[in-house]
């Protein structure tokens, strides 16, 4: 037929799988919000290690250009994706990506982003495609997290210190939003710690100042928006 698998176009995503390709895709929408690339400020560089079934069949199903599709911003339905790679070296993306085959505990269709973001800070992201466009990122730099995309999400990395949920869930509560669920984790008492809590609505502008205000300092700092449905 003279036509690849990653060139069928499903109703809402460019295939040919939900877990291969819509989910790199949407695995590299999450990495671009936490990492805060924009047009504006592309990372220095990006490492993408794939393991298992994605170290397999990634050519084949279009995963290294789904990710790359959604580190530039990319829908899962967007027909540019077939093209991403020409689209990462246009865009001064600079990426290198590499199978990973030894050993390892990782699950099924796991990603793992080393990314040096424009101001030369690292962040590593790992993350894995459930099935169904479905994924989750499990892992921020040296913190366990469960990041899905599937509601606005608070991420924020902060000294270990009393009173920071706290002063945070007021922040929320005081502009009406409604929080669903609360992950807070750290390494060692004293060091830094996390908060990833998902929400019923975006938190506006405004609220993300006061988080600031009220915090102090903090590593990290992101409102991510719901991901479209596939």
């Amino acid at each position: 037929m003279g036509e690849s698998l990653f060139s069928i176009i499903g109703p809402v995503m460019v295939g040919p799988s939900s877990s291969h390709t819509a989910g790199a895709v949407r695995l590299g929408l999450l990495a671009r919000a936490l990492a805060g690339i924009s047009d504006a400020a592309m990372p220095q560089s990006v490492t993408l290690s794939l393991y298992n079934s994605f170290a397999h069949t990634y050519r084949g199903h279009g995963t290294d250009k789904g990710l790359l599709g959604g580190l530039l911003g990319m829908a899962v339905n967007d027909e540019g994706i077939r093209t991403a790679e020409e689209k990462a070296k246009a865009a001064g993306l600079h990426y290198t990506l590499t199978p990973r085959f030894e050993a390892n505990t990782h699950p099924e269709n796991t990603v793992v982003f080393d990314i040096i973001r424009s101001d030369g800070s690292p962040m590593r992201l790992a993350g894995n495609s459930i099935g169904g466009g479905q994924v989750a990122i499990t892992h921020l730099d040296s913190f366990d997290v469960s990041i899905t995309g599937e509601t606005p999400t608070l991420v924020l990395v902060y000294p270990d210190k009393p009173g920071m949920i706290w002063k945070v869930t007021k922040v929320i509560a005081e502009v009406g939003i409604n929080i669903a669920t609360l992950q807070c984790s750290r390494n060692r008492r004293g060091q830094d710690a996390t908060m990833v809590i998902t929400l019923d609505d975006p938190i506006p502008a405004t609220a993300l100042q006061g988080l600031y205000d009220v915090m102090g300092k903090v590593s990290l700092l992101r409102c991510l928006d719901a991901l479209p449905m596939v």
